[in-house]
């Protein structure tokens, strides 16, 4: 997804997807950079995806990429996950 520091950057992810009412998760990962899986319709993940290459006012994206995954279970709501490898 990106490399972030100090934004809260999951904490705007998981409000963003709930808000939208998608499912998944959201962590750092060992490398900076911010990773998640996000379930939902193809209209609720692009407007996410518009909402993440905004980002929360206080902070710069420099781009999000997306890679789709069907057979990955993302669970029945959204969490912010520990940090990944």
């Amino acid at each position: 997804m990106g490399r972030v520091q100090g934004v809260g950057f999951r904490y705007f992810v998981l409000r963003e997807a709930e808000a939208l009412g998608v499912h998944g998760w959201v962590r750092n990962r060992a490398n900076g950079t911010v990773e998640a899986l996000v379930r939902g319709s193809k209209e609720e993940l692009d407007r996410l995806q518009n909402r993440l290459q905004e980002g929360p006012r206080w902070s710069r994206v420099e781009s999000v990429s997306v890679t789709e995954e069907s057979d990955k279970d993302v669970g029945q709501a959204f969490e912010i996950r520990g940090d990944g490898v």
